[in-house]
């Protein structure tokens, strides 16, 4: 195979942007593609160590790989990102960055790879399982499934559920000393801090991605100064929504549904046309809250890293 592996700088960052805007095959990901970029390949080397690769032939980018380590389990490597113009597939270019990316993140301390997302900065929870080739290629490369994830889709042309107003349930919310608005980056330190407490895992990194840039946002819902709840949006792209989760205490208030459709109005009047509640965990309270719908499944596969 006539291609070389080199290690990409940010400069070559645009053509990472056109080569995926060329290969990503689902037209909701190819018309994302740079903001996939710029999540996956440059604001996640802020806080964890990335993997920039790309497969040169004759001066020309044919293929790119971005990886990256946990950085709460430096003992996983993550694959985030692979992208092969369509002219250049099944001729071993996929393997080849995939293979340098396994060495590599080895050679850093990963035992393991993961073709699964790395959040709080990832584009996708897996492979999506209409990328029929990726999902042959895992299974073919040594890779095992080990999980199943799932977007919901919410519509958001006029008279769609998800834009239902949300007027009275603040009115009644206010009535308990409830009060609900637009969350602002001086939010973002006790909006932190409640999310660590309360749920733990990354979604104090994704508040971050969501506070105070442009084609995102966040909501929030207090009491006497106290957290109950909030809603995000746009944190890895525009179109996606989450994280969002309400206290404890104050679950069936009707504080999520409101910050939930708070949410995909800002993105109803960012022209987005259709909303994905990324890595669903409760399908029913979407479903009637939004009128979402499970749409984009994924599978998530690892392996152990040779040598490790």
């Amino acid at each position: 195979m006539d291609v070389e592996i080199v290690e990409l700088g940010r400069d070559r960052l645009p053509e990472v942007v056109d080569l995926c805007r060329r290969s990503l095959d689902l037209p909701e990901d190819a018309a994302e593609a740079a903001a996939v970029v710029t999540t996956v390949a440059d604001r996640a080397a802020a806080d964890r160590t990335v993997l920039r690769l790309g497969a040169v032939r004759d001066g020309s980018l044919v293929g790119v790989l971005v990886g990256s380590l946990s950085a709460t389990d430096l003992r996983l490597g993550h694959v985030d990102l692979v992208a092969v113009a369509p002219a250049e597939r099944r001729q071993g270019v996929g393997g080849a960055l995939l293979a340098e990316a396994e060495a590599r993140l080895g050679a850093l301390g990963g035992a393991e790879l993961l073709l699964a997302g790395n959040p709080p900065h990832y584009a996708w929870p897996g492979i999506d399982v209409r990328y029929t080739p990726a999902v042959c290629a895992a299974s073919r490369l040594g890779f095992r499934q080990d999980r199943t994830a799932w977007n919901m889709t919410a519509e958001l042309a006029e008279g769609s559920p998800a834009l239902r107003s949300t007027e009275a349930a603040e009115q009644r919310l206010a009535g308990r000393g409830v009060t609900v608005r637009r969350a602002g980056p001086a939010d973002l330190p006790a909006l932190a801090a409640f999310a660590r407490a309360t749920f733990g895992g990354t979604w104090d990194g994704e508040l971050a991605g969501s506070l105070g840039r442009p084609d995102a946002g966040a909501h929030l819902a207090e009491r006497d100064g106290e957290i109950l709840g909030f809603a995000a949006w746009g944190s890895a792209r525009p179109s996606w929504f989450g994280p969002m989760g309400t206290a404890p205490a104050a679950e069936g208030s009707g504080i999520g549904g409101v910050l939930l459709r708070r949410c995909l109005r800002d993105q109803a009047a960012a022209g987005i046309g259709a909303a994905q509640i990324g890595w669903v965990g409760p399908v029913p309270f979407y479903s009637g809250a939004a009128g979402a719908r499970i749409e984009r499944v994924f599978f998530l596969y690892r392996k152990a890293i040779k040598g490790a």
